[in-house]
């Protein structure tokens, strides 16, 4: 019986070559699609630092690198990290940081 591969596994294909490629809005209400919110909220205010970290979790841990890139703001990456680096799992957490060093000097 063979192991089932990782759930991280290709998981760095979904992270943007670069924090530029990040073109989500910086405010305002932005709805998921059910492929990336497919339990709970599904609209959120990226405006309330609370629904932004909780979306931003959602879309790091479970969105494809064009939700990535659509629904995430590259300032709010950069000064919310110290906070969402806590709630992404660790191995998203590194494959993130590598990529992005700036991040972990935030």
């Amino acid at each position: 019986m063979s192991a089932l591969p990782s759930w991280w596994e290709g998981a760095e294909k979904r992270v943007p070559e670069s924090l530029d490629d990040l073109h989500g809005p910086a405010e305002g209400v932005v709805d998921l699609p059910i492929e990336v919110a497919w339990s709970g909220l599904t609209s959120f205010d990226v405006s309330d630092p609370r629904l932004r970290l909780s979306m931003y979790h959602l879309v790091i841990a479970v969105g494809r690198r064009v939700d990535v890139e659509r629904f995430l703001c590259a300032e709010h990456v950069r000064n919310d990290w110290p906070l969402l680096r806590r709630l992404i799992p660790r191995p998203l957490c590194r494959i993130w940081e590598e990529r992005f060093p700036t991040l972990v000097q935030s």
